[in-house]
């Protein structure tokens, strides 16, 4: 019995060693400045090792925050390992004591290893040296309180009313209070990232030139008044964010550069002195992720102010066969993208700025890629820093040797924003409803949508004034006669080139959602 009470007793040690582990490193990361905490360091590692449905899943599941769940489940994970660590140290202290601080360690090794510098190890290091103390302590104090309950149990009275419960309690409270102050580091180290990242998203060296051409006025039909439909344009707070970078770069717009090279005949590297010197664009582009679910919100609009790609592409004057462009990210990123795309008359942008200011951190500063009608995970190249010109046959970017698609062009889709899932609607000016939301297909643009009501036929929906081919449209759609109780909407958009939203949409795009986006609704 007194055996199994100290192994417990031995395994919240290791539990809560793990948990000062992580918070004391934590806190000498965001001290230092770097993104050098364990849980990041390990995350980051281990994103390029997860299978393709499981990143699926992961962002299907959690969204723009499948990044914070990595990090609460590398500590629940570390937490575990704890645990058994503990276990070990009810029978073999030196043992556990030896695997705690080699786990500690293991991500400096880590870090070091992946380029991070010797910086980069001081948080593992001091949340090591933190960890083991508590762990000895702990494992001193659970010896204390084994005892003590085993004196208790014999049943000596005088000992019941001594430090029998004492030693419990004293062991239980410190651990309690430790564990406590592991997770308030975890949780304050992580917040202070976030506010980092904002503010090195808003307050930057960079001072934005007019741009040589203006993106277009949003004409007064773009945007039609119903409460509760999406924006025409994003604002950058709400832009979602799916990248493999698990903390984002920090890149000095001062000392950037863009590399641009390969099969060309002229290579040549800009800085962004000379990108600001140059006539720069505006325009409006809508951007999706290919994960984004059947009525999801990984798709957003923006105004963006970059230099053209085919402009850069031309000055460096790709050689004959060349027929892809791999871009490549600070964080070792790359995507392939058709020449042929980057040199067409589209938007495609070496983006520097965001609805009229530089790009936040998180969203690709000091610059990035923005190419309207392909999903992100073929275009879009956040902190990018290398352009190569090359073949699809020679090589392969981050997700095509992962199994996806080499091309990913976006197909038409739409949602339905208004009514909300499982709304209770009045019926307006006698039994009208208002359904209303958002359809995209960009670069061939959208040009109908249609709803329907518990499968009945198809009613054409009103659409917003197009802002360009390139940008998503708002819809409503009115509906009369229908009784109380509870109704299914649906929708579907069909492209300028005749493409419908089914299920069967093509071309097919591994991993892309399909399908029609359907919403109940109950009417009093």
């Amino acid at each position: 019995m007194a055996g199994t009470r100290r192994a417990w007793l031995s395994v919240v040690t290791g539990v809560v060693a793990t948990l000062i582990y992580f918070g004391t490193a934590e806190l000498i990361a965001r001290s230092l400045d770097v993104a050098s905490a364990p849980a990041l360091l390990i995350g980051q590692a281990l994103i390029p090792l997860m299978p393709t449905v499981l990143i699926k899943s992961a962002i299907a599941v959690f969204g723009t925050h499948d990044k914070l769940a990595l990090v609460i489940t590398i500590v629940a994970g570390g937490a575990g390992c704890g645990a058994l660590i503990g276990w070990i140290g009810a029978r073999r202290q030196g043992l556990a004591l030896v695997l705690l601080i080699g786990f500690g360690l293991l991500p400096a090794v880590v870090g070091f290893s992946s380029g991070a510098g010797l910086a980069a190890t001081g948080p593992s290091l001091g949340g090591a040296a933190a960890g083991a103390a508590a762990f000895l302590v702990l494992l001193h104090l659970a010896g204390t309180a084994d005892h003590s309950s085993a004196d208790t149990a014999a049943g000596d009275d005088q000992q019941n009313r001594s430090p029998a419960r004492p030693g419990r309690r004293a062991f239980f409270g410190l651990a309690a209070g430790l564990s406590a102050v592991g997770i308030a580091a975890v949780a304050a180290g992580q917040s202070a990232a976030t506010l980092a990242r904002s503010a090195a998203g808003t307050v930057t060296k960079l001072v934005l030139p007019r741009p040589a051409t203006s993106a277009p006025e949003i004409p007064a039909g773009a945007e039609l008044d119903v409460s509760g439909l999406t924006p025409l344009v994003t604002e950058t707070s709400d832009f979602y964010r799916i990248d493999t970078a698990l903390f984002p770069p920090a890149i000095d717009a001062g000392t950037w550069m863009l590399r641009v090279h390969g099969m060309v005949e002229n290579e040549f590297t800009i800085t962004m002195v000379e990108i600001l010197d140059l006539p720069l664009q505006e325009h409006y582009v809508t951007l999706t992720c290919v994960s984004n679910e059947v009525g999801g919100d990984l798709v957003g609009n923006s105004k963006w102010l970059g230099y053209p790609i085919r402009d850069l592409l031309a000055r460096a004057k790709p050689h004959t066969g060349a027929d892809m462009v791999l871009s490549g990210s600070d964080d070792g990123f790359t995507a392939s993208t058709p020449l042929e795309v980057l040199t067409d008359d589209r938007a495609a942008l070496l983006a520097v700025a965001m609805n009229g200011h530089a790009l936040p951190r998180d969203h690709g500063y000091p610059a990035r890629l923005v190419v309207p009608g392909l999903y992100g995970y073929v275009s879009a190249t956040k902190w990018v820093t290398d352009i190569e010109v090359t073949r699809f046959a020679d090589r392969e970017a981050y997700w095509t040797t992962r199994g996806w698609s080499t091309h990913g062009p976006v197909l038409v889709a739409s949602r339905i924003d208004v009514p909300r899932p499982g709304a209770t609607v009045a019926p307006k000016s006698g039994d009208r409803i208002i359904t209303a939301g958002m359809a995209w297909a960009q670069h061939t643009g959208v040009a109908k949508v249609q709803v329907r009501i518990d499968n009945g036929d198809w009613a054409e929906a009103e659409l917003s004034e197009e802002l360009t081919t390139d940008t998503w449209r708002q819809w409503r759609c009115e509906h009369t006669g229908l009784s109380s109780g509870t109704h299914t909407v649906a929708v579907r958009a069909i492209d300028q080139a005749g493409n419908v939203q089914t299920s069967e949409r093509r071309p097919p795009i591994p991993g892309a959602a399909t399908g029609l986006h359907e919403r109940q609704f109950t009417i009093e």
